[in-house]
């Protein structure tokens, strides 16, 4: 089963007791068919700061100036490509649908312009009592669903894709009442840095992440940013008269000063045990590190590499992998 669902009766008595304010709410599931933390991450939340900066529901930096919505971010384009779908957060009827949009990054000189169709293809679910949902930057040709039609947490409405305003895979779901946004981690809008809200729209709540790995690979050579991007860029096995061995990570949420450890080590023992410090606020980038094939060639055998996040000292994340070196 994909979701832990509450009983029907539940549900109901959830949106019909007008009497009790807190109990017309939704209670929301994650609308993406993936595991957080793993296949996907939270890239962005909705901006909680009122002024010009922003600020996520922590007062992290995890937003953008007048962001709408969170942000369920996908690894790479190659995973988008495979397919992952893209379900209602909650019951309701869909009010609304676009999709024919092309899957293009923005941010590239050829990006075509996509002024009041910043969505891109999307649904718009009505949830009653004011509340709706909006689910955007879905994958052409993957909307399942028509105007009119009434569905449920296991309804596939599309699949998530980078059509309009996108840099990167992913699904914007906004949540709104009365057509104000809603932040579903913080609904009250009275947030406290130093401690979690007292409620949110969630029914089981993602836990909060303030960065971290989205992959890791090896290389024969330095990693271009675009393959890393697309999910291209990652072998499995190399010869030993490969140009070179390289550790890349690639991570989310990055701050200045956020230091990315690289090590790998092989038959003969370590290779390379290195790290690289941010010098600026980056919400996706990379790091790596290698070493040219030495006289002869690599050793064959198995090498191993751990690329670790940290933060003040404190790891954030950690990944491991490896690559077998073979004739």
């Amino acid at each position: 089963m994909r979701f832990a669902k509450a009983p029907a009766a539940a549900f109901v008595l959830t949106w019909s007791l007008a009497s009790l304010a807190e109990a017309r709410d939704p209670l929301l599931n994650v609308p993406v068919d993936c595991k957080l933390g793993d296949t996907c991450h939270i890239q962005q939340y909705t901006d909680s700061d009122p002024g010009p900066g922003a600020a996520d529901y922590t007062c992290g930096p995890l937003s953008y100036d007048g962001h709408k919505g969170t942000d369920f971010a996908l690894p790479s384009l190659a995973a988008a490509a495979r397919g992952v779908d893209v379900y209602p957060a909650a019951p309701g009827t869909v009010t609304g649908v676009r999709d024919g949009m092309e899957d293009v990054l923005q941010g590239r000189p050829d990006s075509p312009d996509v002024s009041d169709r910043e969505c891109g293809n999307g649904v718009v679910l009505s949830h009653g009592d004011g509340w709706e949902t909006q689910y955007c930057h879905m994958k052409r040709g993957s909307v399942k669903v028509r105007r009119g039609q009434r569905v449920t947490e296991t309804t596939v409405l599309g699949q998530v894709g980078y059509s309009g305003m996108a840099e990167f895979p992913h699904l914007h779901l906004s949540v709104r009442q009365d057509g104000q946004v809603v932040d579903p981690f913080n609904p009250t809008g009275a947030t406290a840095c130093d401690s979690p809200p007292e409620r949110t729209l969630w029914q089981d709540p993602p836990a909060y992440h303030p960065g971290g790995l989205i992959s890791a690979g090896f290389g024969d050579a330095p990693p271009d940013y675009d393959a890393v991007r697309a999910g291209t860029y990652d072998v499995a096995r190399v010869p030993p008269s490969a140009p070179a061995l390289v550790l890349w990570g690639f991570a989310y949420g990055g701050r200045e000063g956020d230091v990315v450890h690289l090590s790998f080590g092989g038959p003969d023992g370590a290779v390379i045990d290195t790290t690289a410090t941010l010098e600026k606020d980056q919400a996706q980038f990379y790091r790596a590190a290698g070493k040219r094939t030495p006289p002869g060639g690599w050793p064959a055998g198995l090498y191993r590499g751990e690329v670790t996040m940290l933060r003040d000292g404190k790891e954030i994340d950690r990944r491991a992998v490896e690559v077998t070196v073979a004739r």
